[in-house]
């Protein structure tokens, strides 16, 4: 999981922070919004590499 996570963690913080920083200019400064949007956003990333981790195993399990 870490190897997925650790080669696309550069891009997924700068979307993140891009995306975070939407949020909190387009919906008048609510730092609150903004604050649960980088952290689900943040889960999301963990639980996609958790996922991707999961996919290559069993991707790899059928082809052996």
């Amino acid at each position: 999981m870490w190897s997925h996570y650790k080669k696309t963690f550069v891009f997924m913080q700068i979307l993140i922070c891009l995306v975070t920083l939407g949020v909190f200019f387009g919906m008048n400064r609510l730092w609150q919004l903004a604050a649960l949007y980088f952290v689900t956003m943040q889960i999301g990333a963990v639980l996609g590499a958790v996922w991707a981790l999961r996919l290559r195993r069993k991707v790899e399990r059928s082809a052996s």
